[in-house]
């Protein structure tokens, strides 16, 4: 791979998970980002208890995310070879805690009760 680009990326990923299933996720992603832009510009702050309730679940959403990347790729630990496979299992878990972490304040905001000014 001499040059890196988007498109080279896109289908990298596209070969990993299958069409279909890449552009789901990258759908679903969308649609909880929209959802969590929402959910700041109506309360016009984060709050801080739902956050921490939030932060609860990071764990959870981290494993996940490494165990269906692994699953995905027929894979498992043994296969992990130097410090970039390292790097990139951190950064899987990372997204995974980042993103679970985000749609369960958008749901406890979402399906919460509002509180009265």
């Amino acid at each position: 791979m001499e040059e890196f680009s988007i498109g080279t990326l896109l289908a990298v990923f596209e070969e990993m998970f299958g069409v279909w299933l890449f552009w789901t996720l990258v759908a679903v992603a969308v649609v909880i980002t929209l959802a969590f832009l929402y959910v700041l510009i109506r309360d016009r702050k984060l709050e801080s208890r739902r956050l921490l309730r939030a932060e609860l679940t990071a764990p959870v959403g981290a494993i996940a995310a490494i165990l269906f990347v692994q699953w995905i790729t027929n894979s498992g630990f043994r296969d992990i070879g130097g410090p970039i496979d390292w790097v990139v299992l951190l950064l899987i878990g990372l997204a995974g805690a980042g993103g679970l972490m985000i749609l369960v304040y958008t749901a406890m905001a979402l399906l919460g009760r509002r509180k009265e000014a």
